[in-house]
């Protein structure tokens, strides 16, 4: 019995240690000896919006985006992100947190959990879903009702392709 205890103990402590590790919030991978960092921009980051409620020539009183500072400071820089690819037409994709079937448009999350793309260079051939990483300059949009919130422009796919 007193070994079975002992054992208990053990087990606890060790589990107890391994809990305690701490998780990196971006991921690296190297390329020819030198290491990059993935996902300068988070999706986690780009879900801390607050809307309010404003007057529009053409929809009336809607709800506009309120981007926060951290966002704001990344205007016009550039990041990379990781996301799934969605299709909007022939011509135009948006990078997506979540897959298609759980995207903006089926109603399982918000307008921030997608961004335009504008790629550099010719449009690559992309599928639905592809898991991609892309790096580019982050525009956000606060004003536009008709367009997205956030955008990557000169985009180039960095993973995933």
């Amino acid at each position: 019995m007193r070994n079975y205890i002992k054992f208990s103990i053990a087990l606890l402590v060790l589990v107890s240690l391994f809990s305690f590790n701490k998780k990196e919030q971006n991921s690296t991978f190297k390329k020819d000896k030198e290491i990059i960092l993935t996902d300068t921009l988070t999706w986690s980051l780009l879900g801390k919006i607050e809307y309010l409620k404003k007057p529009d020539k053409v929809y009336g009183e809607i709800m506009f985006p309120v981007i926060n500072p951290k966002l704001k400071s990344l205007q016009s820089k550039e990041v990379t992100i990781s996301g799934f690819i969605i299709p909007i037409d022939n011509k135009n994709y948006a990078v997506s947190k979540n897959v298609f079937a759980a995207c903006f448009f089926c109603g399982k999350s918000g307008p921030e959990t997608l961004m335009g793309i504008k790629f550099k260079g010719d449009l690559p051939k992309l599928k639905t879903d592809q898991f991609v990483t892309l790096k580019g300059k982050f525009r956000y949009n606060d004003n536009d009702v008709e367009d997205w919130i956030y955008h990557i422009e000169n985009a180039v796919i960095t993973a995933g392709n």
